[in-house]
Order: structure tokens, then C-alpha cells, then sequence
């Protein structure tokens, strides 16, 4: 008994000097500054889309001097803006450091500046070979790579790879976004490191999945 005490104590005194060590050699004031501004990215979006905060629009209302029926229009319009600063100051921040990954900010701060570029789809054509090489190099999981890219091939009009992105059309039920070879897809999934099929995922959005066609697609209303 005495001996395993002695161990686990040892033990003990050995983790945290090797976390420190780790973290002795990020960039705390870079670390810090993207911890901000995923704090500042989420904000907006946990108003709208998240029960916990989202399930009392008359709190929410209040909270932000609007009127109830301008809420969700409030919010949106602030997420934009919030999005537009946060994509200006990460532009900065890659053309100085490169990717910020995570031997350079631990994680999961290492997913900051990934959350805000993705939330510009217009600038991932820019970035999405930068963020390839990250994922490559283990900077960033490679999910987060899978999932970047199924929303560039989606904005462009083609089928996706790993079914990560979900579209609807004028308050019409959200479907999954169509898949390049579908009956492969879980596969695919599991190989860039997502734990769920692409079933699972769909749950989350209050989907059923059902596989959907590029020609399904283009005869839907979009207006």
C-alpha cells in the first residue's frame, strides 16, 4: 500500500509539471485573444439557435432593449456584424502566425479562427488549403477540415462528401444536403474522425435522413 501511495503521489507531481511544460510553450496572448473572439462568434448564435437560451425570446427581448417581433432580426443582424469584425481581425491574425493550430494555442482553442472562417463562406475557397494543411499536420482534427470542405462544395452547387451540411428552402424541412456516393458516406465519415453516422448527425437538426439528389434539389421552391 505504501508503495503504490508513493507511486500515485509521484505520478501526481509528474502531470502538472508536464502540462506546464506543454503550456509553457503555446502563445497564451494569441491563445487568449481567439478564445475572445469564439466567445464573441458563439454569442449570437446561442441566442438563436440555442434551446437554453433561444426557449425565452421575451428575456431575450428585454435583455437587448428590442421588441419581441424584432428579435430574431436583431440577432441576426448583430451575428453578421460579430462575424464581419471576427473574420477582419483572423485574416490578420493567419497572414502573421499562419494557422493558429494546436502547438501554437492548445486546444480546443485551435478550432477559433476555423468557427470564424467558416462562418464566411465566402472566403473558404481563400483559406480551405491552409486549413487542409493544419489537419494534415494534426494542428486541427480533420473532421474540421471534412466539414469545411462539404460547405464550399454545397455553396458551389455540387454534392457533398461527408454530409455535414444542412440546407431548407422557404420554411421547408431541412433535408442533408446531397452526397457525392452516398451508400459510402459513413465510411468516409469515420475515416475523417466524426463518431456519428451520417443517421445520427441528421437527428440532430430534427431530420430523418434521407438521401437526396442534386435534380431533387433544383426542382424545389426557392422563393
Amino acid at each position: 500500500m505504501k508503495h503504490f501511495l508513493r507511486v500515485a503521489l509521484l505520478s501526481g507531481l509528474a502531470l502538472p509539471a508536464a502540462a506546464q511544460t506543454a503550456k509553457s510553450r503555446l502563445n497564451l496572448p494569441l491563445k487568449h485573444e481567439l478564445d475572445s473572439l469564439y466567445a464573441v462568434d458563439q454569442r449570437y448564435r446561442a441566442m438563436l439557435f440555442d434551446p437554453r437560451q433561444s426557449g425565452n425570446p421575451d428575456s431575450l427581448a428585454a435583455v437587448l432593449g428590442v421588441a419581441k417581433a424584432e428579435l430574431n432580426h436583431t440577432l441576426v443582424q448583430r451575428m453578421q456584424q460579430t462575424d464581419a469584425t471576427n473574420l477582419a481581425r483572423v485574416q490578420v491574425l493567419l497572414k502573421q502566425y499562419g494557422y493558429p493550430g494546436q502547438s501554437l494555442v492548445g486546444t480546443p482553442t485551435n478550432e477559433a479562427a476555423w468557427n470564424v472562417i467558416q462562418h464566411a463562406p465566402a472566403t473558404i475557397p481563400q483559406y480551405l488549403p491552409l486549413i487542409k494543411a493544419a489537419a494534415e499536420k494534426g494542428e486541427l482534427p480533420f473532421s474540421r477540415y471534412a466539414m469545411m470542405l462539404d460547405r464550399q462544395l454545397m455553396t458551389g452547387g455540387q454534392p457533398q462528401l461527408y454530409g455535414t451540411q444542412v440546407m431548407g428552402y422557404n420554411g421547408q424541412a431541412p433535408f442533408v444536403w446531397p452526397i457525392q456516393n452516398a451508400a459510402q458516406v459513413n465510411r468516409r465519415r469515420k475515416q475523417a474522425g466524426f463518431t456519428t453516422t451520417v443517421e445520427q448527425y441528421a437527428t440532430q437538426f430534427g431530420i430523418t435522413y434521407k438521401a437526396v439528389t442534386m435534380e431533387q434539389v433544383a426542382r424545389m421552391p426557392k422563393q
